[in-house]
């Protein structure tokens, strides 16, 4: 299997290196935990790469492009794009190349989360869900 960083292991693959991929990424960096980052985007790839970051340029559905960041050896892949459709079919693909990684993925839609459960994603976040919860909580509040 080809790759761009021959002899990683036991890394964490972050998909998409937008604000909610980069928080993810100053968390494994305090973990102290090898990752490599891949975005469709070529502005994010260079700021990640301007930070020293291993990176790759492409879609994170295909194939190529996550064998390119060493799916095969990874321990865990963060599929953090903000569009469902991207995210539920990278965690397809990712499931696929490597029946063992934990797949942690975030969700806008309901029943978008039903699919990437069934695609095999180990756990999903709703962040619009999440919010909601937050500030109807903080209004509701007795004083």
């Amino acid at each position: 299997m080809a790759t761009k960083f021959p002899g990683i292991k036991n890394h964490i693959i972050v998909c998409g290196y937008g604000v909610v991929g980069q928080k993810i990424v100053d968390v494994i960096i305090e973990k102290n935990i090898p990752f490599v980052v891949i975005d469709i985007d070529e502005k994010s790839i260079e700021h990640a790469k301007e930070l020293g970051y291993k990176t790759v340029l492409g879609d994170a559905t295909l194939s190529k492009v996550l064998k390119d960041a060493s799916v095969d050896t990874a321990k865990a892949i963060a599929v953090a794009m903000d569009n469902d459709a991207k995210n539920l079919f990278t965690v397809l693909t990712a499931r696929d190349l490597n029946k063992h990684i934990f797949i942690a993925t975030r969700a806008n839609d309901d029943f978008v989360r039903e699919k990437l459960v069934e695609a095999g994603a180990d756990y999903i976040v709703m962040p619009q869900k999440s919010a909601s919860k937050e500030i109807i909580k903080e209004l509701t509040r007795e004083s």
